[in-house]
């Protein structure tokens, strides 16, 4: 089965592993996974900062290293030491999320900060809040006179929350989610940190973003989340969201070229799947439609003359799709267990697919920037 996007006009991009040679730049090229790593372009970053990305993917001399289905479809589990699998399709760039920019994860996190991080108590709260400000505010302009007119309605109703400051207010919710590097690929463990009983995978497009602001293409991501932790106080998000393995990216950058563009990012539906070792099945579908700030809005208020990234960066657009069905008890709503599957889709990106564990259990973090250069060092690469 493979998991890349199914159109063949997709301009591919992305990492692999090669054993006894280290992190390559890879394409796909007639359902073939190619190398393309050069001395011009021994990083995803020196691609995705090209004046033309596409022309330099499309243009490349590589080698196949791989069937794109069986590549795909590894898994932490099935990997062995002898084949080439893939990685998080981005390395230098730095990894930053936006929050709160659809209904359901406003609504959620309203929820998570009333409950303080109780679980039992969402239940009860989800009706009370829904009563109070309703449950569709995705017409609602950000920032808007409207927006400010229900803010004041909802202050003298003592129901607003941070959550809608960055939900209804002025400026977007920007977060740094993990370190350039950190990230995990398609196939791999995703990390939970073990002092969490409440927590959910949030289904994500995530663009990427060149040095110039310009988006350069989308990728899936899984920006998992610690609902109890984030709950008790929104000065722990650092530890809600970045934790070992906490932010999956993939399979592939899928470039702007003719066939595929900003249209087609924000009209796209993202499918999400979980799958338990206990039998439990979830399953639902969100629209980019339903998003309160365009990409590019999100991107203007991520990077500009008030901040730079000179290797560029990939931003997380917001979960459009928060899981409350019980799982464990009636009234306990969603939580993970170990060894669920989580599967993120979209027609034009494809999917992602990885299996929980907890963060002290994924395989540690040890392949950073300094050992990156040294490889490509010594591969002649820099």
């Amino acid at each position: 089965m493979s998991f890349a996007p199914e159109d063949q006009r997709a301009t591919l991009l992305g990492r692999a592993f090669r054993p006894g040679i280290g992190p390559s730049v890879v394409t796909v090229r007639d359902g073939a996974v190619i190398d393309i790593t050069s001395k011009a372009y021994p990083t995803v970053r020196d691609v995705t900062e090209a004046d033309d990305p596409v022309a330099v993917v499309r243009g490349a001399k590589g080698e196949a290293i791989g069937d794109v289905g069986t590549l795909t479809a590894q898994t932490a589990a099935t990997r062995t030491a002898d084949a080439p699998y893939l990685l998080a399709p981005v390395d230098l760039h730095a990894v930053k999320a936006s929050g709160v920019t659809f209904v359901a994860s406003l609504m959620e996190r309203v929820i998570e900060e009333q409950a303080r991080g109780d679980l039992s108590k969402a239940a009860a709260l989800r009706s009370e809040i829904t009563g109070l400000i309703g449950t569709d505010l995705s017409r609602l302009k950000p920032g808007s006179e409207q927006a400010m007119a229900l803010k004041e309605a909802l202050i003298a109703k003592k129901a607003w929350s941070q959550y809608l400051e960055v939900g209804i207010g002025p400026d977007a919710e920007i977060f740094t989610k993990a370190q350039p590097m950190s990230a995990v690929g398609p196939g791999a463990y995703v990390g939970l940190h073990p002092v969490s009983s409440w927590n959910n995978p949030e289904p994500e497009i995530v663009i990427v973003i060149a040095s110039t602001g310009r988006i350069v293409g989308a990728t899936l991501g899984n920006d998992v989340n610690l609902r109890d932790v984030e709950g008790r106080s929104a000065l722990l998000l650092g530890k809600a969201k970045d934790n070992n393995a906490s932010a999956a990216l993939g399979p592939f950058i899928r470039l702007y070229d003719e066939s595929f563009g900003a249209a087609d990012v924000a009209a796209a539906e993202v499918s999400l799947t979980v799958t338990g070792e206990d039998g439990f099945e979830l399953s639902g579908r969100s629209s980019m439609r339903q998003i309160s700030r365009s990409p590019e809005e999100l991107a203007g208020a991520t990077i500009g003359s008030h901040h730079q990234y000179p290797d560029g960066l990939v931003l997380y657009l917001g979960t459009m799709f928060a899981p409350v069905e019980d799982r464990d008890a009636p009234g306990q709503g969603f939580t993970h267990h170990p060894g669920d599957v989580v599967t993120i889709a979209t027609e034009t990106l494809g999917a992602l697919s990885n299996t929980v564990t907890y963060s002290t259990e994924a395989p540690p973090w040890t392949f950073g920037m300094r050992e990156l250069m040294a490889n490509l060092a010594g591969r002649g690469l820099l």
